[in-house]
């Protein structure tokens, strides 16, 4: 998919069940929007749709955003056409907010059983798009002390989701008042959120 070949893209938050607060963070995904929208010439619509694991419109999006602080769970219905979006071309980023981490684990190999999170590399292209990042992903907020890392799944050799672990990019896409961080730590957020929208639209 060339960005150049977009006039209107429309992007999604994913909704799921189990008590966590999928909604968590609201103004990120518009602030990111508008960010590769001036940096990146993209054209997406300002406004994010939400979109259920289990439904067909979820095919209509070429990449879908997960957070949260709690506890996730997919149907096997679910879990069935999350992975066939994947397989299809579909893209989801998770940002690890913080409590998120061992329910999306524990759903991720639901997904693909016979699969592990890889630590993506840092000379990977998602990390070399319009901003480069040569140390990998960035840090944004503290969790425990931990260096952040990006990890990903692939099928037939081509990332299809990709999970930001210790770095909670979405809250440095959120209002500055928010949570207080200065221009630069926003700004690196939005830079790394531009390049996983910029390489998952040319890919």
């Amino acid at each position: 998919m060339s960005l150049h070949a977009i006039s209107a893209q429309q992007i999604a938050i994913l909704k799921y069940n189990g008590g966590g607060d999928w909604y968590a963070n609201p103004t990120a995904l518009p602030n990111l929007i508008n960010f590769c929208n001036n940096s990146i010439n993209t054209s997406i619509n300002e406004n994010p749709e939400t979109v259920e694991a289990s439904s067909t419109t979820i095919f209509n999006y070429p990449i879908v955003f997960m957070t949260g602080h709690g506890n996730v769970i997919f149907s096997e219905d679910a879990l069935a056409n999350l992975k066939k979006y994947l397989i299809s071309g579909g893209f989801l980023h998770i940002s690890d907010n913080y409590g998120l981490d061992k329910y999306i684990r524990r759903e991720l190999k639901k997904l693909f059983p016979n699969q592990e999170l890889q630590e993506i590399p840092h000379n990977h292209p998602i990390f070399h798009q319009t901003f480069n990042f040569e140390n990998g992903i960035p840090k944004i907020h503290e969790h425990n002390n931990k260096s952040p890392q990006g990890f990903g799944l692939f099928y037939k050799g081509r990332l299809v989701c990709f999970y930001d672990y210790e770095s909670d990019l979405s809250d440095g896409w959120e209002d500055e008042e928010i949570h207080h961080d200065n221009f630069q730590i926003r700004e690196k957020a939005l830079k790394m959120g531009a390049n996983i929208i910029e390489y998952t639209f040319k890919n």
